[in-house]
């Protein structure tokens, strides 16, 4: 038997896993854009590595997130 989520806005949402998928939507729209293989510098440039890198290191330099 088949189970189907009730309909009526009792879906529960994943944020992590929402992210997840835009992040890797984005990554096939730069990869199907480039006309080589994307550089490990283009991937992390799509995913915001070094975006998330620096505020991490802000977190940690200003004790946030604790």
């Amino acid at each position: 038997m088949t189970r189907v989520a009730p309909i009526g806005g009792t879906a529960v949402q994943d944020h992590v896993a929402l992210a997840e998928i835009e992040l890797c939507g984005e990554l096939i729209i730069a990869a199907s854009a480039a006309r080589e293989r994307l550089s490990l510098e283009s991937i992390d440039e799509v995913l915001r590595v070094s975006e998330e890198r620096r505020v991490a290191g802000e977190r940690r330099s200003t004790g946030a997130g604790r």
